[in-house]
């Protein structure tokens, strides 16, 4: 990726962006249609020349077909920006396809890109013929695309495999990573797993699913300690947690406050009375400020 100077400066700009902005889309159908002229697309949709039937450029038709069927919902010729108000007041605004739908369109270019290679030169039809490096297509695909990310601050990332991930929050992102659950009993281990797994998927639903698992982990790490009575086992956690008296009433005032949003909010149970958690920012701080607590007591166990 280019060394930008306001990089080199400040820094690279901050992951946060967890929608694909009519900006960001823009970027990524001017990728899209380069490769498209430059003939990328010849390997799996390729034009024939009609002298000798070598591949010569990409049938744009079988290409847009293949997007159509493989993406429901996407328009073809890709679509930039959209009409707001029709007759003499009509005008076009920037669009962009809703951000899930963006992210499998990515997945499905970087399937099918290759890196044409010009050989033979066709004085009658005026076109070369071509050859493909498809893993240098990926590599040159998935690196603009990141770099695109990463200067709009959006918090996805290409893979080499070519599949997209989220970009984790710094320091929660850097914690999920590199620990590793051994907390001696195999079943909270697989559930503290399958949170990880989630929270770094990117759909949002799936990240909801993290957070409702996580405060599935809490309820059985409260009871660890005595099985036949949870609020002697929590008392236990917590003495082992803080010896200092004012921190271990602060923990203490912590864990029942994270006792009292899982049951005001959508998250423990499923009543009509209850808050759904829907924005993203707010998923991510529940899930930081109760995975920072069983953290900490997991390593005080």
């Amino acid at each position: 990726m280019p060394d930008y100077f306001s990089d080199r400066e400040n820094g690279p700009r901050a992951r946060t962006e967890q929608v694909i902005s009519p900006t960001v889309w823009s970027g990524v159908v001017a990728l899209v249609q380069g490769l498209i002229n430059s003939g990328a697309f010849g390997l799996r949709f390729p034009e024939r020349c009609p002298d000798g039937q070598a591949v010569c450029g990409c049938d744009s038709d079988s290409l847009a077909a293949g997007v159509v069927a493989e993406m429901p919902g996407l328009a073809w010729p890709l679509e930039t920006t959209r009409e707001v108000e029709e007759g003499f007041f009509s005008q076009r605004e920037p669009f962009a396809p809703e951000t899930l739908l963006v992210l499998d369109f990515i997945e499905f270019v970087h399937d099918a890109v290759a890196k044409p290679i010009p050989g033979k030169y066709h004085d009658f039809f005026s076109h070369h013929h071509l050859s493909f490096d498809q893993q240098v297509g990926h590599d040159e695909f998935r690196a603009t695309v990141n770099r695109i990310f990463s200067r709009n601050g959006v918090a996805f990332e290409m893979l080499s495999t070519g599949r997209i991930v989220r970009v984790l929050p710094l320091v929660l992102g850097d914690e999920l990573r590199r620990t590793a659950f051994n907390t001696g009993d195999r079943t909270l281990d697989n559930m503290l797993d399958e949170c990880r797994a989630k929270f770094s998927d990117r759909n949002p639903l799936v990240r909801r699913e993290a957070l409702e698992r996580l405060w599935d982990v809490w309820e059985r790490l409260k009871s660890l300690a005595d099985p036949r009575d949870k609020k002697r086992s929590i008392t236990i956690i917590l003495d082992a947690t803080a010896t200092e008296p004012l921190l271990r009433a602060r923990l203490e005032a912590e864990a029942q406050e994270l006792n009292s949003i899982g049951n005001s909010h959508l998250i423990r149970h499923s009543e009509v009375s209850q808050l759904p958690v829907i924005d993203v920012d707010h998923i991510d701080y529940l899930f930081h400020r109760l995975f920072a607590m069983i953290q900490l007591m997991l390593k005080k166990k």
